[in-house]
């Protein structure tokens, strides 16, 4: 049984290792994923502060989007007759995900339904996560209950931020067959044309992204980053910021709003679980 250790601010921090590769996870800081390094290689960008300070939004790592994935119209959806409110993606990343197992290179940790998240998202559910690590590839194991009377509504994502440094984004990439997008920053559909990572803001939802995966080139240097995703994961969004050693490769379920407007949302029938999953191997 592997044991946590005191990291950023002291937050009780849990590493998976096997053999030159090392991943830290923080659960009571929305399960997040800290770090990621293969032989030295920091794989993800962090910033420590953000982690830090519980008032805000962590910038870097690989937050766990859920119940929804990006921004609902006014932070509004209806639900059996009622108007709730959710804020953009969620609350799994900000709340605590309870240690269920830990071992050298597995932890497995879990969130379930309470009365405050029934205010937002008024269904009973169990979400279990499980990290595993197999040489240097990372798998996040997303599994949900639906624990309530009626069909539970889907919406995941993962945000990693993958350290690609301001000097190597000219000759970083991301590989796509896609062919239009929504661009978050314009707020209109637009034809895809490929992506300028050194652009002040790019924050484009590639709509037709085909297959389950894409490789990240870093830029010379840096290890390549091989991404894999189950199918469910229909949409893939790249944002990254000047002056920020980030980009972010991001498997969505379904387009922003999707609890709103039903588009692509999936369904968990009562008393019934899905499994999603998401491998990085660099």
């Amino acid at each position: 049984m592997g044991g946590p250790f005191p990291g950023i601010a002291g937050l009780d921090t849990y590493a998976l290792v096997d053999g030159g590769c090392r991943v830290e996870v923080i659960p009571s800081r929305g399960a997040l994923v800290t770090r990621m390094t293969v032989d030295g290689d920091e794989v993800l960008y962090l910033d420590e502060a953000t982690v830090a300070d519980p008032a805000k939004n962590v910038r870097g790592g690989i937050p766990v989007l859920f119940p929804i994935a990006g921004a609902l119209p006014g932070d509004t959806y209806p639900a059996a007759g009622e108007e709730y409110s959710l804020p953009q993606h969620g609350f799994a990343r900000k709340l605590p995900w309870k240690v269920r197992q830990s071992e050298d290179s597995l932890l497995v940790v879990g969130l379930s339904s309470t009365v405050e998240t029934r205010r937002q998202f008024p269904w009973r559910f169990d979400a279990q996560l499980t990290f595993s690590l197999v040489g240097s590839r990372l798998t996040l194991a997303f599994d949900v209950e639906n624990q309530d009377r009626k069909p539970l509504p889907l919406h995941l994502g993962f945000h990693p931020y993958f350290r690609v440094t301001e000097a190597l984004k000219p000759r970083a990439s991301v590989e796509t067959n896609a062919t239009h997008a929504w661009d978050n920053r314009l707020k209109r559909e637009v034809a895809f044309t490929g992506l300028d990572l050194t652009a002040d803001e790019l924050d484009l939802h590639l709509r037709d992204h085909s297959g389950a995966g894409t490789k990240l080139e870093r830029g010379p240097g840096s290890r390549p980053v091989r991404l894999s995703w189950s199918p469910e994961f229909r949409l893939l969004v790249v944002w990254t910021l000047k002056g920020k050693d980030f980009v972010c490769v991001e498997p969505w379920t379904a387009a922003a709003g999707a609890l709103a407007t039903g588009q692509g949302l999936l369904h968990v029938q009562p008393g019934e679980r899905a499994s999603l999953a998401f491998d990085i191997e660099a």
